[in-house]
């Protein structure tokens, strides 16, 4: 069984997006019972969906795209607290390399061009470690379009997605700005990463390919280790 676990918001639209992924991977695993848990805001929790499910082996894939407090913290503690016997925790999405494609993709979607200055709009964390997560995709960003990538944080940490797109117009004047979107659904954060004053907002990671094919991996690996042990 695979837990996928999203931390949740009160935005019709982001939970819309982790049953679409859900449903992708039932798709690519028609065998592996999928079932979507929160890890705040929304119910069911982690700890609900694994106490109701304990005959089965569970792996929790965590929906984040940094491994911050719900990742680190919160998802093992509700693990321990559902008294499931033999679930497991796999690795969090980011920074996935292959996810880099998808940021490209939804930037050029969006209308990005090359020459323009890129922004990369992440949700922001207190846990240093998911941090340092973001400014990796965003150095691998940059390689990829060829040009440095600043960083912006939508909530939490600094500086502030409209900060950092101010930061680059006035570095670079005369240039549009592209905010690449660093997070997996729509929502508060996006339309705070849309009013950001840039040329071009690129939409969310969501459910694609790409995305549904981590999950299925991710769930692999820890099945894996789980059978081994």
């Amino acid at each position: 069984m695979i837990v996928l676990a999203a931390h949740g918001t009160r935005d019709p639209t982001g939970p819309a997006v982790i049953e679409a992924l859900a449903d992708g991977v039932r798709r690519a695993m028609p065998g592996v019972p999928v079932r979507v848990a929160y890890a705040d805001v929304r119910a069911p929790t982690v700890a609900d969906v694994l106490s109701q499910h304990r005959d089965e082996h569970a792996v929790v894939v965590p929906a984040f795209l940094a491994a911050g407090y719900h990742v680190r913290t919160d998802i093992p503690q509700q693990i321990a607290a559902s008294g499931h016997p033999s679930a497991v925790l796999a690795e969090a999405f980011g920074p996935a390399p292959e996810l880099v494609a998808v940021l490209i993709e939804r930037l050029v979607s969006a209308g990005y061009r090359p020459g323009d200055g890129v922004v990369l709009a992440a949700a922001g964390s207190s846990d240093h470690r998911a941090l340092v997560n973001v400014h990796d995709v965003a150095y691998a960003l940059g390689v990829r379009l060829g040009a440095p990538v600043r960083v912006g944080f939508a909530a939490t940490a600094r500086p502030s997605v409209s900060d950092a797109v101010a930061a680059l117009r006035a570095a670079r004047p005369g240039a549009r700005v592209a905010v690449a979107s660093w997070l997996l659904a729509p929502g508060l954060f996006q339309r705070r990463l849309d009013d950001a004053g840039a040329d071009v907002a690129a939409n969310p990671l969501g459910a694609h390919p790409r995305v549904i094919d981590l999950i299925a991996r991710r769930y692999q690996a820890a099945a894996g280790a789980l059978l081994a042990a």
